[in-house]
């Protein structure tokens, strides 16, 4: 084999060093993030308690009863969904948006009292939310995000790569040399955590890629197919179930976002008449009648209720569970209360079921306190890893210099890392387009520079 020229070496350890400078930040930024979201739980209860935890009362008060209660407070707002009580002795919750404000409003559903509001937007755990998955600037940050993540997968792979022992031992790489001081140590702090981490790490990545704008769209499109009869006699709109969701909250699963929103026929409960346009349309259903279909098709507590959207919108009962198992999205018609769509766990096929156990062990919620803290870990592993790639840059740079470290002597043939760097690029588009541009960029413009500095320091 022959060996590849000194400047295809430089070539591969500057991308690999630029890819590192730019996926550090996003790492650092989503692990800080995620650590708040993963304690969501904990720190709603301990910032809010007083708007999600009421006495218990003897008779809780109907859905539509709540409804009114208010709007009779808020007779100028929009209300979008109702998140009825966990259990006896919580609030339950609605959306409304005033004013251009999007508030969470909770309610005593014994008493009707209005506990008090939240900014939907502007709270802890909504910007954690939407920072973690678009850095608050809509679609170009979800881009951002997923181009920093898929970079990320690059690096662990290359990074396992460069890494493995090739005959100076296993210290340093399974664990640590404690006798080492500056440099070394902090090199070694960085293939530990890297090394310990990856599969965890490569997990976190893939999992959160699903949610992605552009390659989770596109990996949904491929494989969350239902079959065609479930939709076939179903009236369905232009919009899908994705538009439920936001970036600051998720009301249905990864593996229905896919799916039509079907459609509401205003003419559809005048049973025995003719259905045409000059019938008069119905008078929409009542919210509780919605909660009791629920209940009636075991729905589990803690699901939403997304309110119809105009006259051919439909209700949306949606549960997102801790265990997937427990997922159901059913969409009903508003008018005559019929069940047009009622998607669960044994309808999504083997890829989705997968996907959607991932992004629950993701998120923490799978085995509770336990799967909670193993998560912690894993953002910890980043944010060490990061800290330490960092240290190790510094101390490496170029003397008076914020540019790339010299290169190593004991780089492996990069013919395999360069393989693998391609599969990837083609697996996440976004990954390779970058790439690309980076090799153009630096034919064009950072090797020269290099080699024009170099010239001049002869």
């Amino acid at each position: 084999m022959t060996k590849p020229s000194m400047s295809f070496y430089n070539q591969a350890w500057r991308w690999h060093f630029y890819a590192g400078l730019l996926v550090i930040p996003f790492l650092i930024m989503l692990s800080l993030t995620g650590i708040i979201y993963l304690f969501k739980p904990q720190l709603d209860n301990l910032l809010y308690a007083d708007l999600l935890w009421v006495p218990q009362g003897e008779q809780l008060l109907s859905a539509d009863r709540q409804l009114a209660r208010v709007k009779q407070a808020y007779p100028q707002a929009a209300i979008s969904q109702y998140l009825p009580p966990l259990d006896a002795q919580h609030s339950a919750q609605f959306v409304v948006t005033e004013g251009g404000r999007k508030l969470n409003l909770f309610l005593d559903p014994y008493r009707g009292t209005l506990l008090g509001s939240q900014d939907a937007v502007n709270n802890l755990q909504a910007i954690a939310r939407a920072l973690h998955g678009e850095l608050l600037a809509g679609k170009v940050g979800d881009r951002l995000v997923e181009l920093a993540a898929g970079w990320a997968i690059v690096l662990v792979v290359s990074g396992l790569y460069l890494w493995w022992p090739r005959g100076n031992g296993l210290r340093g790489v399974f664990w640590p040399r404690l006798a080492n001081r500056g440099r070394l140590f902090w090199r070694d702090v960085h293939a530990l955590t890297g090394f310990w981490g990856a599969l965890l790490l490569l997990f976190m990545l893939l999992t959160g890629m699903t949610w992605t704008g552009f390659w989770g769209e596109s990996f949904a499109d491929v494989w969350n197919r239902f079959p065609a009869a479930m939709w076939n006699e179903v009236p369905k709109s232009a919009l899908q179930a994705r538009s439920l969701n936001t970036a600051q909250g998720q009301t249905v699963a990864w593996a229905v976002e896919n799916t039509p929103l079907p459609t509401s026929d205003p003419h559809a409960a005048h049973c025995g008449q003719a259905m045409d346009s000059a019938a008069p349309a119905a008078a929409p259903i009542g919210l509780q009648q919605i909660l009791d279909t629920a209940n009636a098709k075991g729905v589990m507590p803690g699901y939403s209720v997304t309110l119809p959207k105009g006259a051919e919108g439909v209700y949306s009962i949606a549960l997102f569970a801790a265990d997937p198992r427990n997922d159901a999205t059913l969409h009903v018609d508003q008018y005559s209360g019929k069940v047009l769509a009622d998607v669960r766990w044994q309808d999504y096929g083997a890829v989705a079921k997968s996907v959607e156990l991932g992004v629950v062990l993701h998120e923490g919620k799978f085995f509770g306190l336990a799967n909670q803290l193993l998560m912690l870990a894993v953002c910890l592993l980043i944010l060490l890893s990061s800290v330490s790639g960092l240290v190790i840059w510094w101390l490496r740079r170029p003397q008076g210099s914020l540019g790339v470290p010299p290169l190593r002597h004991d780089l492996p043939l990069w013919k395999t890392a360069l393989a693998i760097i391609a599969v990837l690029g083609l697996a996440f588009p976004l990954v390779g387009a970058s790439l690309l541009l980076i090799a153009v960029l630096d034919w064009l413009l950072f090797s020269r520079l290099a080699s024009s500095r170099a010239v001049l320091e002869r």
